[in-house]
């Protein structure tokens, strides 16, 4: 089953300003585990393509919050997520495209980031 991850970095990832819940580890075994992972930010598309080089992650696309719509019609999977922690942007960008919306917390628990030595932990 083909999966897309959008990703808000700030006050969702590790390395967002503030820090957020997930890992950078956590995106490398989504991305391990097959799905198709990317950033949908309100950081400047540069600013993403940096932070990602910058930690040697090679992500399938970067975007800004209003084009999670355009992400969905590049490719052909059968879950889309976002993941955020913005009722007033994350949420609402994701339902208006056809997303579905996690918040950190919630995402943490999703069977793309469990180890496989504990299935039960990431």
């Amino acid at each position: 089953m083909a999966i897309l991850i959008s990703f808000d970095i700030d006050g969702t990832l590790e390395v967002g300003d503030p820090p957020g819940v997930l890992t950078l580890d956590m995106m490398r075994s989504a991305q391990d585990k097959g799905c198709w992972i990317g950033s949908c930010s309100d950081r400047t598309l540069s600013g993403q393509r940096d932070l990602w080089e910058h930690h040697d992650i090679r992500v399938d696309f970067v975007a800004a919050k209003p084009m999670l719509r355009e992400i969905m019609s590049r490719f052909k999977a059968d879950g889309y997520y976002h993941i955020g922690d913005r009722e007033d942007l994350d949420k609402r960008y994701a339902l208006d495209a056809g997303f579905e919306f996690l918040w950190p917390h919630e995402a943490i628990l999703m069977p793309w980031f469990l180890s496989d030595d504990n299935p039960e932990r990431p």
